[in-house]
């Protein structure tokens, strides 16, 4: 059977509760989705810092267990058959989670392929448009004189809220009155349009009062305001 020092990336990162999960993240919309999936989920887990901003995720160490290079990664001890299992992609960990625990994933087929598509929706349209959006109107502004990045990714940042609004309408969550893993697979990257990108008047987030009501739902519980601090850095 495997151990959990098989794993090349714990002699970086070494477990000191080998019993636990192992996160290893950074708080970025992405990694957060999985520290606040734990926490919501009760799951013991034991958080490793990676610091994207010293290239971590680009060591030896790291690519090991995710060869792409990008937070965040797991490693659980207790995975199908008892044997360690090692994953990336957040998008595959809450869904992995999920299914383990039974939780945060309806058990109706149908149900449970609805909140799927959602959590797809975000990995394949939320995720990488904000994401372009941020760099080109924050990090990128002083780089590229062209309005027409922003233009673009402003427009599709747009038109992916409305989506949400219309998703939203009537309902206090993305799947009714159930808090999954499509809530916790979105909210963190509708949040930082406004705290982390400070794009609230450019997108004029007002105008999706729906999605700003759910996303203050979200963020006020308690298992939300703990994943946020996750892993805490230096």
């Amino acid at each position: 059977m495997r151990q959990l020092s098989d794993f090349p990336i714990t002699e970086r990162w070494p477990a000191t509760q080998p019993d636990a999960i192992q996160l290893y993240s950074f708080a970025t919309p992405n990694g957060v989705k999985v520290s606040i999936a734990l926490e919501e989920l009760g799951l013991p887990y034991e958080a490793h810092l990676v610091r994207i901003g010293k290239d971590d995720q680009k060591t030896d160490a790291f690519l090991s267990l995710n060869p792409n290079g990008k937070i965040p990664a797991i490693i659980d001890p207790n995975g199908p058959g008892g044997e360690p299992i090692g994953l990336f992609e957040s998008g595959a960990i809450l869904q992995y989670l999920a299914e383990k625990t039974g939780k945060l994933l309806p058990q109706d087929p149908a149900r449970r392929i609805e909140t799927l598509q959602w959590v797809y929706f975000q990995m394949g349209g939320v995720g990488p448009m904000f994401g372009q959006f941020g760099h080109f109107y924050k990090f990128a502004a002083d780089k590229v004189k062209d309005p027409y990045p922003v233009e673009r990714y402003g427009n599709e940042a747009r038109r992916l809220l409305s989506v949400l609004e219309t998703r939203l309408q009537s309902r206090t969550f993305m799947m009714d009155d159930d808090y999954t893993i499509a809530d916790i697979a979105l909210f963190p990257w509708v949040r930082t349009l406004d705290l982390f990108y400070e794009a609230k008047d450019h997108l004029k987030l007002e105008e999706f009062p729906a999605v700003m009501a759910w996303l203050d739902r979200c963020m006020s519980r308690p298992a939300s305001q703990t994943g946020f601090k996750i892993p805490a850095a230096d």
